[in-house]
């Protein structure tokens, strides 16, 4: 199977960087609710998503590393089709479109010796920053498992669950994967204080997930935080930390209030960014996955490759 090469010792795999803000700040397209789908609906649209992939997918094949390829499916659940002005018949046939769409990207540039997954992004049913309500694991199974059915139907490799804030909607979506047998990586954000937005710490969180779920998370990540915010929890150690497969940074040092009310990207310092993955390299032993978010492009993506392949050759 293609997803057992993403646990292998063998193998390190990059991912991109921040789609959303790169599409917003730096090509200038609308996207309603953060909704990168919104781009499969224009010639433009996914003319850019092709070269922006394109683009990434170029540099983990000159760094000899694999590529996790996202479909840009974050904003493209069940949960928002009511912001979206959808129905939720049309909300979830995006996620095929979408995995059409980024098949046909991935056919034309693969190759035996760099492999590029199919990751299906998941994001939070509210606010990835402040969420309003809290859910409990059966309600996020429910308002999860349409998307995620539609996401393994079409043929995705793997099921990714990012920015997620509180532990509650990590185990409905754990859940809702393992009903139909898919890989499933949940990916908790964190404050400024290395605490998800819920309040509790992020060891509890992962913790919390694999108890209830019986570690059914292929692994955990962080993302959207920047190193500096969640590096010293990182360095209190545990075996939670083994759980850490992934990480997908921010370039910006700002909180995520200060984020939401910012009218210019901070795309912070891109070499500083690659060597603050230094520590993390160190403090992560089965880190496997390594890419930007919010605020970040290949610039960032490339200096981190360049960190982690300075520490373990291809």
């Amino acid at each position: 199977m293609r997803i057992d090469e993403l646990t292998s010792a063998d193998r390190f795999y990059l991912s991109d960087g921040g789609l959303e803000t790169f599409m917003i700040f730096d090509k200038g397209f609308d996207l309603p609710c953060f909704s990168a789908a919104a781009l499969l609906d224009s010639d433009a649209g996914r003319a850019a998503l092709t070269e922006y992939f394109e683009r990434f997918a170029g540099l983990a094949k000159r760094a000899c590393r694999g590529f996790v390829m996202d479909v840009p499916t974050w904003r493209a659940g069940a949960a928002w089709a009511g912001p979206l002005g959808l129905s939720l018949a049309d909300t979830i046939a995006i996620n095929a479109r979408a995995v059409a769409f980024m098949q046909g990207i991935r056919t034309r540039l693969e190759d035996p010796g760099n492999p590029i997954l199919l990751n299906g992004l998941v994001g939070p049913s509210g606010d990835a920053y402040a969420p309003e309500v809290e859910l409990s694991g059966r309600e996020a199974l429910l308002i999860h498992a349409p998307q995620i059915q539609a996401l393994g139907k079409a043929g995705v490799d793997m099921i990714s669950a990012m920015t997620l804030t509180h532990a509650g909607e990590a185990i409905g979506i754990a859940q809702a994967a393992r009903e139909i047998d898919i890989p499933v990586v949940i990916s908790f954000t964190v404050e400024t204080d290395g605490r998800l937005p819920s309040g509790q710490p992020l060891d509890a969180a992962i913790e919390e997930v694999d108890t209830a779920t019986r570690a059914t998370p292929l692994y955990f990540m962080v993302n959207c935080a920047h190193p500096d915010h969640f590096r010293d929890v990182l360095a209190t150690g545990g075996a939670w930390i083994t759980r850490i497969g992934g990480l997908r940074t921010n370039a910006s040092r700002l909180s995520h209030a200060e984020l939401d009310a910012a009218e210019t990207l901070d795309d912070g310092d891109p070499q500083e960014l690659g060597q603050l993955h230094a520590d993390l390299f160190r403090l992560l032993p089965n880190l496997r996955v390594v890419g930007g978010c919010c605020g970040t492009d290949h610039r960032h993506v490339g200096c981190i490759a360049a960190q982690q392949a300075a520490r373990a050759p291809a």
